[in-house]
This record gives C-alpha cells, sequence and structure tokens, in this order.
C-alpha cells in the first residue's frame, strides 16, 4: 500500500448530525476489576459494552465459570456470538462452539445453553438482538431478558459494589 499523503490524513470537516449518538469505545473489554461484572446466576456474569435503548439490543461479554446447563431460551431476532475463551454447545445441536468460533443464531430457534466439565472459564461476546425469552423442555414461558431488564440489573449491581447506579450510563444508546 503506497504512503499516505497528506490530503489523506485530513480528517472529515463537516459537523456531524447533532442527532448523533455518542460512539462507545471500551478499553480493557475484558475487565480485570470484577466490580464491573455483572452477576446473573451463580458463577455466571456479564460485561456490558453496549445497551441500546433506542433499538432494543445489547451486545456484552458472558463469562461462565461452572459446568453445567446456563439456559434454555429463544430468540424472535438474530443473535450473533463470538468465543473468545474456552467452549460450549446447545444441547439441541452437534457442533461445539470453541475459542475463535462465530455463531449465528436465526430467528425463532430454542437452544440449551451447555459449558462442559472441562472448561474452567468461558467468555462469548454476544449480540442478542430483541428479547430472549426463558422457557423448559417443553417450550413453556419461564422468564425473559430484554435491554431494559439488562440496565436495571447493571444499575442494581453497580449501585451495590460502589460505583453508582450511572456507571452503566456510559454504555447506554
Amino acid at each position: 500500500m503506497p504512503e499516505a499523503n497528506r490530503s489523506d490524513l485530513t480528517p472529515y470537516q463537516l459537523p456531524f448530525p447533532k442527532e448523533a449518538q455518542k460512539e462507545i469505545v471500551v478499553p480493557f473489554a475484558i475487565p480485570t476489576d470484577e466490580r464491573v461484572w455483572v452477576p446473573q446466576a451463580e458463577n455466571v456474569s456479564f460485561r456490558p459494552l453496549c445497551l441500546n435503548a433506542s433499538q432494543g439490543y445489547w451486545m456484552n461479554l458472558l463469562r461462565v465459570r461452572r459446568s453445567g446447563v446456563l439456559s434454555r431460551h429463544r430468540h424472535p431476532q438474530a443473535v450473533h456470538g463470538m468465543v473468545l475463551k474456552g467452549h460450549w454447545r446447545y444441547l439441541e445441536h452437534d457442533w461445539v462452539a470453541t475459542e475463535g468460533s462465530y455463531v449465528y443464531e436465526p430467528p425463532g430457534e430454542t437452544h440449551t445453553l451447555y459449558v462442559p466439565e472441562d472448561v474452567e472459564e468461558m467468555i462469548t461476546y454476544f449480540q442478542v438482538n430483541g428479547v430472549m425469552f426463558y422457557c423448559d423442555p417443553y417450550g413453556n414461558y419461564t422468564g425473559y431478558e430484554d435491554v431494559f431488564t439488562k440496565i436495571d440489573m447493571c444499575r442494581k449491581h453497580y449501585t451495590a459494589v460502589g460505583l453508582g447506579e450511572d456507571y452503566v450510563d456510559q454504555f447506554i444508546r
């Protein structure tokens, strides 16, 4: 690639739309400060990256430090994931999501996330669009999560650990 000339290094010169949202930059996305991880269940936590209340999706790191079934759930919209550490699978499929794997979950699928016994820690980056419905093996509804329940969980946790309820605001768009 040829060396850039001075005009290539000129940033965009016009104003951004006043309605444009501020970007999110999360240095050290995998935090060393345990307080940033929001507990979801015993040995299950998430680290928010983007909680988009205006479009109804969230992006987070899911961290699991136990083996077994994490949850059975259904998505009415697509979910994207990338395994950063460890591995996991869905009981309904024969594939295993290993470190470095990208996973696309189509709308309408119901699956049971399982972390095998040989995994000490699993971390997966997920983008969840819309709502996640929890259900039993026969499809009976048992609960849900959406971007608003995630925000509430963060506010309560960050208040309890001394970061303050507004700590989560940096991730909300």
